[in-house]
């Protein structure tokens, strides 16, 4: 799988953004997706995820907050970031998910591609 995020950059604190995301190489259609970030000094987290239908996921802290949607026919998944603070600051990664044995989704694979730097402003 090919990966590649882009989009963010710095956003005024409240404010919004849209990372979007380009995979290949996947039966996009068919395999859940996800948004991670990993803030400085702390562990990649996953915060958004849709599975192939359009059904979306997210953690507690981004929810109402954060919007993940995907384009099938493009291999394209987006994540619209509304009301941002300093915590949504982070390398932002998407990614394949499956369903893990606990029933939550769990990343596939190893290739992270390349991330995009969301830098929240005050």
């Amino acid at each position: 799988v090919q990966l590649q995020a882009f989009g963010g950059g710095v956003v005024p604190n409240g404010g919004s953004t849209r990372l979007a995301c380009a995979a290949s190489e996947i039966s996009f259609a068919t395999t859940a997706m996800g948004w991670f970030r990993q803030a400085p000094g702390k562990e990649r987290e996953l915060v958004a995820a849709i599975s192939g239908n359009g059904s979306p996921v997210y953690i507690r802290s981004v929810r109402g907050r954060y919007t993940i949607s995907r384009d099938n026919a493009n291999h394209r998944v987006f994540l619209q970031m509304d009301g941002v603070s300093a915590e949504d600051t982070a390398v932002y990664y998407c990614g394949p998910l499956h369903v893990g044995y606990g029933g939550n989704y769990e990343r596939s694979g190893d290739e992270w591609g390349q991330g995009t730097q969301v830098t929240v402003s005050s």
